[in-house]
């Protein structure tokens, strides 16, 4: 499964559904049911999008009904992106991060051999 990010903007009929029901996002996703995909999280932001909604999907087609489906019943107007594991984008020997037990980070002992500061 694959995962992307659905970034949504209000339109003027969502802001009015949403002026109705406080809790129009929640209730709308709770009972959408897509074969092949599912929300894992929703978040309200700041800035030029009101929503960011994390999904899982099996293909392009599932998340595109989602994004069609959750625009239909909210008044969001949805961009989706499909999100691609920055581990993939170097020699391509990295291992999938979200298969990681632990997030990455520096080690503590981690001292670059050539960086900023080092005149």
């Amino acid at each position: 499964m694959s995962l992307y990010f659905l970034l949504g903007s209000l339109t003027h009929d969502g802001q009015r559904m949403l002026h109705g029901n406080p809790n129009l996002i929640v209730d709308r996703t709770r009972d959408l049911k897509i074969a092949g995909a599912e929300i894992l999280g929703q978040y309200a932001v700041l800035g030029r999008y009101d929503f960011v909604m994390l999904v899982e999907a099996d293909d392009n087609d599932a998340v595109a009904r989602v994004s069609l489906e959750l625009g239909m019943l909210t008044g969001l107007h949805l961009e989706t992106l499909p999100a691609i594991p920055i581990g993939f984008m170097g020699d391509g020997n990295s291992r999938d991060p979200a298969d990681q037990a632990e997030s990455v980070g520096r080690t503590p002992d981690y001292t670059p051999e050539h960086g900023p500061g080092d005149e």
